[in-house]
């Protein structure tokens, strides 16, 4: 996205009294977005959410239909160096490992338990489903949600030194409640595991349990010898919500074309375009990650979150990029104590 000097503030408060942006509107507070730098990524959201809810303007959109869909890591929260998940699932085996002794000599857990990246790496797919069953499989609902619970609070990212959940974007929870109180239901797009998402979602970002689509394991319900039912986890992987699975998944679970998506990555690519396709006025979005210091800097060669065709495609269909560096005044809550 080629560089641009951004509308000043005067710009954005003169929108608001031309009509573009009514009070219920648009601005409980004098500027919704405050963590975000006044340049053409936030604009064109105001723009939107101007357009689509002036009843009885040309773009006028009905509250039932102003659906916002998110991914959710690199997105709403940070995904370097390894999805968070995935630390999970390691901090789980390493936890783990000591009622399982033959672990030390078989991979992918030897991998993990010493930290080899390279052996962990030549596992592929299967030796990350095998340390996912053996992290989540066999477990109620109840019992893995309370580890997901018991694991947040404990741990701590290694270069922040903050809970994984601290490390969720300011200027996304600006605009998930900028969209909320314009009429829109927000909902998370993922391909992250939908359970250990729903134990955060709430919480974190304002988004409830129910509006969480993400990938799934199978689950089995069983009664109990006193009677008590409960819901069981298999080590079977039941739906993968990444790629083309998103729009799959958003037909699935929502059952509407959302009007605005929002991911990261070229496994957003597929939700970009099915939201762009409908008829109503639609707002697709990409995170571009360019900021080393206070983030990361990584988009085609990383192997988290890779950012390549995707790229390309908001290029030619005029999706909105916002640059991390370029558009937000500040990434997290919390300053970061410098730079990698």
């Amino acid at each position: 996205m080629p560089g641009h000097s951004g509308p000043s503030r005067r710009t954005l408060c003169m929108l608001g009294a031309l009509g573009f942006v009514s009070g219920r509107q648009a601005f409980a507070q004098s500027d919704p977005l405050t963590s975000w730098n006044d340049s053409a990524p936030k604009l064109a959201i105001l723009d939107f959410v101007a357009r689509v809810t002036q009843e009885g303007g040309p773009d006028f959109v009905a509250p039932a239909q102003r659906i916002a869909v998110f991914d959710n890591d690199g997105t709403l929260w940070a995904e370097q160096p390894m999805y968070f998940q995935e630390a999970f699932v390691f901090d789980r085996i390493k936890t783990l490992a000591a009622s399982h002794p033959d672990w030390r000599e078989t991979q992918p857990f030897m991998a993990v338990i010493e930290e080899d990246r390279e052996a962990l790496a030549a596992a592929g797919e299967k030796g990350l489903l095998d340390l996912l069953a053996a992290t989540h499989a066999g477990m109620t609902t109840d019992a893995f949600a309370a580890t997901v619970a018991e694991w947040l609070q404990s741990a701590r990212d290694p270069r922040f030194g903050q809970p994984y959940d601290r490390l969720v974007y300011q200027p996304q929870l600006e605009l998930l409640a900028y969209l909320r109180a314009n009429g829109f239901k927000t909902f998370i797009v993922s391909g992250g595991g939908v359970e250990f998402m729903r134990v955060f979602a709430e919480r974190a970002y304002g988004i409830p349990p129910e509006q969480v689509v993400g990938s799934s394991g199978l689950v089995n319900f069983r009664l109990l010898a006193d009677g008590k039912p409960e819901l069981v986890k298999q080590p079977k992987v039941e739906f993968v919500d990444d790629g083309p699975g998103k729009p799959v998944g958003i037909n699935r679970f929502i059952g509407r074309r959302p009007i605005l998506a929002f991911g990261n990555s070229d496994g957003d690519q597929q939700m970009l375009e099915w939201t762009g396709a409908g008829s109503a006025p639609r707002l697709a979005a990409l995170l571009h990650h360019t900021d080393a210091e206070r983030e990361w800097a990584y988009d085609r060669a990383s192997h988290v979150g890779k950012l390549d065709k995707a790229l390309e495609e908001a290029r030619l269909r005029g999706w909105t990029v916002v640059d991390m560096k370029r558009d937000w005044k500040r990434v997290f809550a919390f300053e970061p104590k410098g730079a990698l």
